[in-house]
């Protein structure tokens, strides 16, 4: 759970923006998604090496 100490006399707009981008980069939203359905582990190791694969061939890329 998310806690923003609002200060005294603070705008509410500013309040939401720093409770977005806390909430950004807790991977909140990333858990969420990832909980909705279950995926079974042979699919998640084969993303990741897909997604491996992926990056490491953009990365031959600008060597070359």
């Amino acid at each position: 759970m998310l806690k923003i100490p609002v200060k005294e006399g603070e705008n509410i707009d500013r309040a939401l923006k720093r409770y977005k981008r806390k909430f950004v980069k807790t991977t909140t939203k990333n858990q969420l998604q990832e909980r909705k359905q279950f995926n079974k582990p042979s699919i998640v190791r084969r993303t990741q090496v897909q997604k491996a694969q992926y990056i490491q061939g953009l990365r031959d890329a600008e060597a070359v």
